[in-house]
């Protein structure tokens, strides 16, 4: 009996640290403010400011680098075994991981969605090309804030980010020079800086 008692008392003890260790580890973006440790006095020359510090990256934070190839399977590059000569991904796989269970779209933008949020498409309104876009849920092209891009998550975690090459994941009745660019990647994307076509499904592949 008193061996159960001390098992008892010893789970009870791991679930109570394991749900501190969640609760410590859970994060919510955007990061609220965080709390004033300077001071405020009726007196200028007695306050003490506290500046608002930006998000910084970890020391010896690993590097980022998301590549998306239309078009293009295990059998093409020589990175995963096929013929076509690409050094520069091979040098880039040998340095990071290698994943060979990617389940594509078979299709840009949902490919391309579900990559930058680690969400199925669907859930990010690209079940099909953003061009053939329908109002219906999934399918309508629209992007909305409660899926966000990886690039966001990094970036409000003090990373600096950068993107190049095609985008084709606004809706095309939001592509035009007054907006809205609430869908556009230098929303979606923050900080990031596409070369390329936004919609034109034969460029930039």
């Amino acid at each position: 009996m008193e061996l159960l008692r001390t098992w008892k008392t010893l789970l009870a003890g791991a679930v109570a640290c394991l749900g501190m260790v969640s609760a410590s580890a859970l994060e919510v973006l955007p990061k609220p403010p965080a709390a004033f440790k300077g001071k405020v006095d009726v007196l200028r020359d007695k306050s003490v400011p506290d500046w608002p510090e930006e998000a910084k990256a970890r020391p010896g934070a690993p590097n980022v680098v998301l590549v998306l190839l239309d078009d293009v399977g295990f059998s093409a590059s020589t990175t995963f075994g096929g013929v076509a000569q690409t050094p520069t991904l091979e040098k880039l796989a040998a340095d990071g991981l290698k994943y060979n269970a990617f389940h594509v779209t078979a299709l840009c933008s949902p490919s391309r969605a579900a990559l930058l949020t680690g969400r199925n498409h669907h859930q990010v309104g690209h079940g099909v090309v953003a061009d053939s876009a329908a109002g219906y849920p999934g399918y309508n092209s629209v992007w909305n804030k409660d899926t966000v891009s990886v690039a966001e998550v990094l970036r409000q975690n003090g990373y600096s980010t950068a993107a190049f090459g095609k985008w084709h994941n606004t809706p095309v009745w939001e592509i035009s020079p007054v907006g809205p660019f609430d869908r556009w990647p230098t929303s979606k994307l923050p900080s990031h800086h596409p070369v390329g076509s936004y919609k034109a499904a034969g460029s930039c592949h």
